[in-house]
């Protein structure tokens, strides 16, 4: 896993536009909240979204985009910023190889079966590229507004 003043590990992948998305670029310019999330348009996914989606604005004014990473598609990506109206990137990992190098690829157990999934987890990346909070195995529920206040205090 991943530690807080660590050098953020790169990232490149496409977004819900098919554009690519890559720290190299936003680095230096903007801080970035990087979250990851099991699955688009299901139920807690959905939840963490629009409340990221909502705080879009404030995030915006401390100078720090939101970025959401899944496995989903593009195309799964784009259906679910049209279906909640989101403002925000996410970003299509179908390879994994973002979530292994974010240590978020992990087994899960569910109803006695394992298997592995996206421990749903958020990242605050400075504008220099370090970790100032790496935060594994989050819930939905609030946590766009603890982040914010994290960011706050950047």
């Amino acid at each position: 896993m991943l530690k807080q003043g660590q050098i953020a590990p790169d990232f490149s992948a496409l977004n819900q536009d098919n554009e690519l998305i890559e720290l190299a670029k936003i680095k230096g310019c903007k801080n970035i909240v990087l979250y990851f999330y099991p699955k688009d348009d299901t139920p807690g996914c959905t939840i963490e979204a629009n409340d990221f989606t909502t705080l879009a604005a404030d995030f915006l004014a401390l100078d720090t985009i939101v970025i959401g990473v899944s496995k989903d598609s593009c195309h799964s990506h784009m259906d679910f910023i049209k279906k909640y109206s989101l403002k925000l990137d996410l970003l299509a990992d179908e390879s994994g190889e973002i979530c292994e190098n974010y240590g978020v690829w992990q087994m899960k157990e569910k109803n006695g079966i394992q298997k592995m999934a996206i421990l749903r987890s958020t990242f605050i990346i400075d504008k220099a590229g370090s970790l100032v909070a790496t935060l594994y195995g989050v819930s939905h529920e609030g946590q766009a507004q603890a982040v914010l206040e994290q960011v706050k205090a950047l």
